[in-house]
Order: structure tokens, then C-alpha cells, then sequence
């Protein structure tokens, strides 16, 4: 990353001085006094992903247009508003920003966009604000800071006092540098800064002028003329520390790259390092062609073979968009036999879907959402996420590996609920619930959950305006039971709780699930189908006491369920029967050997069959469980240690294998 420009005053060797009354003033702990309630509020526009929100030290980038109440756009990195379409960088704590966004930004989820309305006072109009604006910017006013956070992360340490006096006793200047590496073994000067933020990584192919010299000036190599230097990016081509401080450089950047000899390597670049201490690498970085280890194993690629519109990540498809797409797939054999090709055997149309309803193999999509609009890119594709699980074309083998050539030619952005009535927010909601039930159905277990998050986080916003749409809201069926207005909320919010928590069930995350269920339990102890799933997960996960505790409680609130509880009950005995006759079997003989002979643990005996499991078939296999209307299949077995633990514990110590430790 780009060194920040307004921490360069950090890196001057000079004495610590006493802080002064104006320096105190501009710290965050002093600032911050000057928050009052109602100055600063966020309303979410589109949630973001992860847990994790930047603190004091990260590096953030975001896109910010500031308006005024009215909605005239004053300022924006946007280009869509003006600006210059770069956005932002800064370190929070460390750079020069307005009080209302160093307290908003560490609130936000990477990815997240959000509104915030700021008071005079903790934008430009502060006193003593550090950021300085044009005479006829409304700092007076109250604006409204439309904030993307594209991204964030920790910052490299900056320049330390020992290289500081190494530049001064050469009189090397030191303004506009970065380290690489906390030994500073690799730091870089930029000369010229490049255009946009994306930056080499493995396995990138890039194209860059490169000169190299000693410290002493004697020039080792020159490839400044004739083709760019290409080398693919991880496959040790040219010094480690050469790359790694290409990989912070942007393109058409150019900056000079110091490596000393613990980062530096034999290559083709440079035959020998014998004798050499230190390289001053002169870098211009031309261009490079994004590809991409999808997968992170090697077997899904994805090679860019023609740059697209906009800025990468920000201007690639978001979940839920509805693509449009040319392709051509083709067999990876040594005919690259053509299967299907939009352009031709469909009429010329493009293909059309949404992403994140499982309408196109997994690899396909998951591709296709890396691109931007305009981009064309080959992917090379494994079976498991081509056409062995999506239906195969009738020139497809089972097990062929795919190539596909896509062109994203544009795509649409899910419509937000703004300016909705409530009956279109109700259809709206209808159609994303109808994706996820069938998305459960076709066990797509984790898309299906994303849809029902999804209008988890989005109906929390949902209010009737009026007596009417009140009604219509009081109107809707769900389950078949007819709720009032003041309670209608609660249940649907509880139901695509459940939901998330079956979907988790089935993807074995048994504790998640549990916490799901928990959510509709804290507002409604005695709710009977919360306590039959979390009871499943617990049992799932190998918690047999908890789960018959659920089950239990099932027929002392609800005497209807008593045949539901009564067959999970059932259920548990069994997986609990299995366990403890796993466990004894698996430690067979143990403690049988004399003193000196090895004990094997695991193993059946010679002649032992494994017992037949057909008749433990799941006792529940009768009982519907709906997902907002929608039955769904039974839940699916699990692994057997992963049960075994913590329930396991205790029956190794009645088993008297407390001090037993398996190796």
C-alpha cells in the first residue's frame, strides 16, 4: 500500500517534544469530547461481510459523497458524481480526518455501505478541525456522508529512527517511503504514483521495466528497453524482495525498491548475488493480468484476458445481481471441443441470471462475480464445481474438467426496498423466501441461508406507513395462522431464525445453529419447534444431555408435540447406544496386554463384521419440518467423532479412561 502522506511528519528524526495545547486538542481522546447525543447517526444502506470492523492503526479504503439534507451532492471520490473514482485511503488515528468519520468508519463491516448524518461540529465546522475545505464548502450545515468501506487492514510499521539515520548520513531523502518488512530488509520510495489500488499477487502475470545497482551505484542489470520484463508473481522468477515490493505497487507505478541480501535470490534476472549487500531496484510496473487461485489449490483459475470497466473488487457483481453474460464452454481436452456457445447456440442472446440462486455451476459463478463489467476472462474449472453437481450438457462427461471464455457484459444491482410500498416489500420478500426454500430443497444449504439472512437483515427495517398497509401486513398467512400486527414482526423474524438455524444443521455447524435457535428462544422460552431444532443440534453435536433436555421440555409446553419428541428421544437413545458401542469397540483389548506389549485401540477382530445399520434408520424421517412454508428433508447424519466429544468424556471415564491419553 501507498505510504500515507499525512503521516510523513512521523518518520523526521527529531526529539520528542512536550505536546503542546493545540497538538492535545487535535488527538482523538480530546475530540472525542465534543461528541453529544444525536450529532452523529448511521442508517445502513447495504450490510457488509465478516465480523471484524477497523480499529485505531488500520489502513481503511472507502468511497465517500457528502450531501445535504436536501440530497445535492456537494463532494464525491465517486466518478459517478463528479469525482475522480479513486477512493480514499487513510489510518485511522493517524491521518487527518473529520471527527464524525473516525468514529463511524470503526462501526462498519467490510464491504458495508452507510449513511451517516453529521452534525456541524463533527465535520468541517469543528473547531480546530485538521481538515481544511474550501471557503464555499456548507461546513455549516448538517450533511449526509454516503460511506463504502471497501476494504481495511493493518498497516506495515513506518520508517524507524535506525534507517532514518542510515538516510541521513548518505543525505538519501526520506519522504514518500514504505517498509515492506519490519527489519527493514525491503522498503520502497514511490516516484510516481500509479492509477487505481490493485496490486500484483500470486499467481498475476506482470509486465515491468526493471534496472537494478548496488548500493554504491555500480549497475548490476538493465531491462529498460525492447519487451517488459514478464514474470508470473509467486513463482520465485525474481527476488523475493523484489516482489514482495512489487506486490505493493500500483499500475503504472514507478518507485525504487531497496532489498538487501536476506531478501534476495538466484534467478534469471539475476544469475549472482555473490558479494552483493544490498540492490536499489528502479521499478516501473507497466501492466499486470490478474489470475486468480479461486480456490486457493490450483484447480479453479480464473485468467482476465481483457480488462474491464470500473475498479476492482468495487465494481464487480454483488450477491444477488442479475448478470449478463456471453460464454463458451469448452472441454478441457486436446480438441478444446466446444459444447456450448451463447452467441451460437442460443440465438446470439446472452445468458441471463442472478447470482446466488444456484442457476449456474458453482465455479462459474463464483468466477463471474470477480469481473467487472466489459471483462473478459478464461476459467478453468474441476468437475466438483462444474457439471458433476449442476446438470450436465449431453456433450459433458461425467467428471470432465471445463473451460469456460465469459464476457460479463453488464449487470444489475438488487433493487433496496427505497421508495417500496409495503405490498412490494411483502412481494419482494415472498420471492427471496421462495428462492431459499427451493435453494434448501436442492441442499444447497449455504445459499439458501444467505436468502434468508438476507431478508432477515433487510425486514428489520420494515415498518407499515399506514392503517392500510397495516391490514394488508395483519392479512398475511404464514403457516396458516393468522397473526395480529404487534406480533407479526416477532414471528417472522423467529421463523427465518429457524431457518438459518436448519440450514446450519445441515452444514454441520451445529454450535451456529444452536445459537440461531437461541435468538427465538430469548423472546419466547416455551416456542416448541426452537427448542425440537436446538435440541437436534445438540444432539447433532454430540450434547445428548442438553438435547433430551429439549426434547423433554417439547411435551411439558406443548402436548401436541409429544409424538415428535417422543421419536427425537428415540433417535438420541440410539445415537447413544452407537457411541457407547463404538467407544468399547474401539478400545477392545487395551488393558489386556502384559507389561511391555503394545496395545492397539481401534481395530475389530479378525472375522468381526461391521454391524448392519439399516435398521437405525432416522426415527424422525416422518415428521415435516417447514421452512416458511416449505418441508425440507431430514436432518443429515454426521461423522461420528465429531459427536463423540463432549458426551464421549463422560463415558470414557465410566469406561475408566479418564487418564487414558490416545496418542
Amino acid at each position: 500500500m501507498a505510504v500515507v502522506e499525512d503521516s510523513e511528519e512521523e518518520f523526521k528524526p527529531q526529539k520528542k517534544k512536550p505536546a503542546s495545547e493545540d497538538d492535545k486538542r487535535q488527538r482523538p481522546f480530546f475530540r472525542r469530547k465534543k461528541m453529544t447525543p444525536g450529532s452523529l447517526m448511521k442508517a445502513l444502506i447495504r450490510p457488509g461481510a465478516g465480523e471484524k470492523t477497523p480499529t485505531d492503526g488500520d489502513q481503511v479504503i472507502y468511497h465517500c459523497t457528502i450531501r445535504t439534507l436536501d440530497g445535492v451532492v456537494v463532494e464525491s471520490t465517486k466518478a459517478e458524481f463528479g469525482g475522480s473514482g479513486i477512493p480514499k485511503r487513510q489510518v485511522l488515528g493517524k491521518s487527518k480526518m473529520i471527527l464524525g468519520l473516525l468514529e463511524g468508519i470503526p462501526t462498519m463491516l467490510n464491504g458495508e455501505v452507510a449513511m451517516f448524518k453529521v452534525k456541524p461540529e463533527l465535520h468541517y465546522g469543528e473547531e480546530d478541525c485538521p481538515v481544511s475545505v474550501a471557503d464555499s464548502f456548507p461546513k455549516d450545515d448538517e450533511l449526509h456522508f454516503e460511506i463504502e468501506l471497501i476494504d481495511f487492514s493493518k498497516v506495515k510499521a513506518r520508517i524507524l529512527d535506525s534507517f532514518l539515520t542510515q538516510c541521513i548520513s548518505v543525505n538519501m531523502p526520506f519522504i514518500n517511503f514504505q517498509v515492506i518488512s519490519e527489519d527493514l530488509g525491503i522498503i520502497k520510495k514511490v516516484k510516481e504514483e500509479g492509477q487505481g489500488w490493485e496490486q500484483p499477487r500470486e499467481p498475476y502475470e506482470v509486465k515491468a521495466w526493471i534496472s537494478g545497482k548496488s548500493a554504491d551505484g555500480k549497475i548490476i542489470f538493465s531491462h529498460t528497453q525492447g519487451e517488459p520484463f514478464f514474470f508470473t508473481f509467486g513463482k520465485s522468477e525474481i527476488p523475493k524482495g523484489l516482489e514482495m515490493g512489487i506486490g505493493t505497487m500500483a499500475r503504472g507505478e514507478k518507485a525504487v525498491i531497496y532489498v538487501t541480501k536476506e531478501y534476495l535470490s538466484q534467478c534469471s534476472l539475476i544469475p549472482s548475488i555473490e558479494g552483493i549487500a544490498e540492490i536499489h531496484f528502479d521499478v516501473e510496473l507497466v501492466h499486470f493480468v490478474q489470475v486468480r487461485d479461486v480456490l486457493g489449490d490450483g484447480r479453479l483459475i480464473k485468467r482476465r484476458l481483457r480488462d474491464g470497466r470500473g475498479e476492482f473488487p468495487m465494481d464487480c457483481p454483488l450477491h444477488d445481481s442479475l448478470l449478463h453474460v456471453h460464454y463458451k464452454g469448452m472441454l478441457l481436452n486436446e480438441e478444446k471441443t466446444v459444447f456450448y456457445d451463447t452467441r451460437v447456440d442460443n440465438n446470439g442472446q446472452p445468458l441471463e441470471f442472478r447470482s446466488g440462486e444456484g442457476l449456474v455451476p458453482e465455479g462459474f459463478e463464483m468466477c463471474t462475480r470477480l469481473m467487472l463489467p466489459g471483462e473478459i476472462a478464461l476459467v478453468t474449472c474441476p468437475p466438483d464445481y462444474a457439471y458433476d453437481k449442476f446438470p450436465r450438457p449431453d456433450k459433458v462427461p461425467q467428471g470432465a474438467h471445463i473451460q469456460w471464455e465469459i464476457e460479463l457484459l453488464d449487470y444489475e444491482k438488487q433493487k433496496d426496498w427505497t421508495g417500496f410500498n409495503f405490498r412490494e416489500i411483502m412481494d419482494d420478500v415472498e420471492k427471496i423466501k421462495g428462492t431459499g426454500n427451493r435453494l434448501f430443497k436442492e441442499g444447497k444449504y449455504e445459499l439458501a441461508k444467505a436468502k434468508y439472512e438476507h431478508v432477515l437483515r433487510e425486514f428489520n427495517h420494515v415498518n407499515p406507513q399506514n392503517d392500510e398497509e397495516g391490514k394488508e401486513f395483519s392479512d398475511t398467512r404464514i403457516s396458516g395462522i393468522h397473526v395480529v400486527i404487534h406480533g407479526l414482526f416477532n414471528m417472522f423474524k423467529n421463523l427465518l431464525h429457524l431457518n438459518v438455524a436448519a440450514c446450519l444443521q445441515k452444514m454441520g455447524e451445529f454450535k451456529k445453529s444452536i445459537e440461531a435457535c437461541n435468538k427465538v428462544l430469548d423472546t419466547n422460552p416455551v416456542h416448541v419447534k426452537a427448542l425440537y431444532r436446538r435440541g437436534m443440534a445438540y444432539m447433532g453435536g454430540g450434547d445428548f444431555e442438553e438435547a433430551r433436555a429439549d426434547f423433554n421440555k417439547m411435551m411439558t409446553v406443548d402436548k401436541s408435540s409429544e409424538s415428535t419428541a417422543k421419536a427425537a428421544l428415540l433417535k438420541l437413545k440410539k445415537e447413544e447406544q452407537e457411541i457407547h458401542r463404538r467407544a468399547r469397540q474401539q478400545f477392545k483389548g487395551l488393558f489386556d496386554k502384559k507389561p511391555g506389549e503394545i496395545a492397539e485401540a481401534g481395530g475389530l477382530d479378525v472375522g468381526e463384521k461391521e454391524p448392519d445399520q439399516s435398521h437405525d434408520r432416522d426415527a424422525l424421517d416422518g415428521e415435516k419440518e417447514h421452512l416458511l412454508e416449505a418441508t425440507a428433508p431430514p436432518p443429515a447424519r454426521t461423522s461420528l467423532w465429531s459427536r463423540l466429544w463432549p458426551s464421549g468424556r463422560r463415558l470414557f471415564t465410566s469406561l475408566g479412561l479418564d487418564r487414558c491419553t490416545i496418542l
